[in-house]
């Protein structure tokens, strides 16, 4: 699956988010390392087993 990321470089460190799954961000020292840590956020979020409670 492909994700829309935001992706910025401040100082020495990249930033990164992800737009369509909301809690997965990372920082690390180069943009590869980022997209790697993005990418396995994203699995970990996607491999969550979230119980759905319907609304009373």
């Amino acid at each position: 699956m492909k994700y829309r990321a935001v992706i910025k470089k401040t100082d020495d460190w990249w930033n990164g988010w992800l737009i369509d799954l909301p809690g997965v961000n990372a920082q690390e020292k180069s943009r590869d390392e980022l997209l790697e840590s993005l990418r396995i956020g994203a699995e970990h979020m996607l491999a969550r087993d979230i119980p759905f409670i319907a609304d009373a």
